[in-house]
């Protein structure tokens, strides 16, 4: 803390805790995890640690901070599904390329997309035992059956939100080079 700071972090934290809730809100976040809250908890202690009274007031700053931390949070969740839709895009296209393989020297006849995860049954069930019940139920019915968000959440009675969840942690644990090892998966990165 430095020497001009009058108030501790609890004291801040008491008086701006409304502001984090405020821009969560502005920006039209769902926040069913917490997630968002937790990163404008954390914009107003960098903003607090930071702050130098001769460029501005207090609460400006803690506005400007929170706001643009949670911001480059959505920026940041945005980037990662784009980079999943595009792998899972690559990935069909590699196996899927028309009805015959390309570049093995032979017009060899290609199973389609679904046939080759519906096939490949140890790849799911190595991944299975290290998800939980709903992560498996996003694989499941998301990528290999191909549902929307809206009609999982129907069948299982839950909100899309609770499914777009489910999605952002298996996508979490995917982008894990020591998860995708211990499952036994080498994925080409996606650039």
């Amino acid at each position: 803390m430095k020497d001009n700071q009058k108030f501790t972090f609890e004291e801040v934290f008491t008086q701006n805790e409304k502001r984090i809730h405020y821009y969560i809100n502005r920006l039209q976040i769902r926040d069913n995890n917490e997630d968002f809250y937790e990163e404008g908890l954390f914009a107003l202690w960098k903003a607090y640690e930071t702050y130098e009274p001769d460029k501005g007031p207090m609460a400006t700053y803690f506005n400007y901070s929170i706001k643009n931390r949670l911001i480059d949070r959505i920026r940041k969740e945005n980037n990662a599904v784009e980079k999943m839709d595009h792998f899972i895009r690559n990935q069909q296209y590699l196996y899927d390329d028309g009805n015959y393989a390309r570049g093995l020297g032979s017009n060899t006849s290609i199973k389609s997309y679904r046939e080759f995860f519906s096939v490949n049954d140890q790849l799911w069930e190595r991944l299975k035992k290290h998800l939980s019940v709903n992560q498996w139920k996003w694989v499941k019915y998301y990528i290999i059956e191909d549902l929307s968000v809206k009609k999982i959440a129907v069948q299982e009675n839950t909100s899309t939100e609770a499914v777009k969840s489910w999605g952002k942690e298996v996508r979490k644990k995917l982008r894990d080079r020591a998860f995708r090892e211990k499952i036994g998966w080498h994925i080409v990165s996606v650039n």
